[in-house]
């Protein structure tokens, strides 16, 4: 689904979170060229170990290939290294900035994501000013370990009827589970391990955006 924002139209189908740790050896840049061939269409890149310098550095090198296909470039936790950048966006955390203070901090010139855990959470952000939803985990995860009980696809139902914003489904995402995300109404799926662990980036991608134009057409 895309939704609006500063006149922009936001693509969240197919959502490309990076991991160094899960890149067999390559460059989170050619892993997200490759991902980009492949069809995603928003990538947010999380750096847990890096300097400020080296998380500023690699979003750098991810901007010409993004910019290039129109595709945003969401930093997470981080929203220091996204205004350093002049990114598209921000992902909070529930342990990261308000919403409230970082929206004050960027008015309406940067999309902001945060990630919840329950309902009650989910229609808070949506109160304070988040454009999405990062609903997580729907399933369990290797990814993270420190999240909560999965919230499954009946989470996503219950959040979907409370909320009107953009929701994205995270946490054990493949290519056997997301055509019913789509369907319990989330309106894109991000993915960690599928593409960036592959042995293909581009092929995991072109087969997980297939399948998700394939519920579109429905």
């Amino acid at each position: 689904m895309k939704a609006d924002y500063g006149g922009k139209r936001i693509d969240y189908s197919l959502y490309l979170v990076t991991d160094r740790s899960l890149s067999r050896g390559r460059s989170t840049e050619e892993i997200v060229a490759a991902a980009v061939r492949g069809g995603v269409t928003c990538v947010q890149l999380r750096e847990k170990h890096c300097s400020t310098r080296e998380f500023i550095r690699e979003a750098c090198r991810l901007q010409p290939i993004l910019r290039h296909h129109k595709i945003p470039l969401i930093i997470n936790d981080r929203l220091d290294v996204a205004l350093a950048v002049g990114a598209e966006g921000v992902h909070l955390g529930q342990s990261d900035m308000d919403i409230v203070d970082a929206r004050r901090l960027v008015k309406h010139n940067m999309i902001i994501g945060v990630s919840v855990e329950c309902l009650d959470d989910a229609i808070v952000a949506e109160q304070e000013g988040a454009d999405y939803i990062g609903i997580s985990p729907v399933f369990s995860t290797g990814t993270k370990v420190d999240t909560a009980a999965p919230l499954g696809l009946e989470g996503i139902r219950l959040i979907r009827r409370a909320v009107h914003i953009p929701l994205v489904g995270i946490g054990g995402i493949n290519v056997g589970n997301v055509r019913e995300i789509l369907s319990a109404g989330a309106n894109g799926v991000a993915v960690v391990s599928a593409i960036v662990g592959a042995v293909c980036p581009e092929t995991a991608a072109a087969e997980l955006k297939k399948l998700l134009m394939s519920v579109n057409e429905f």
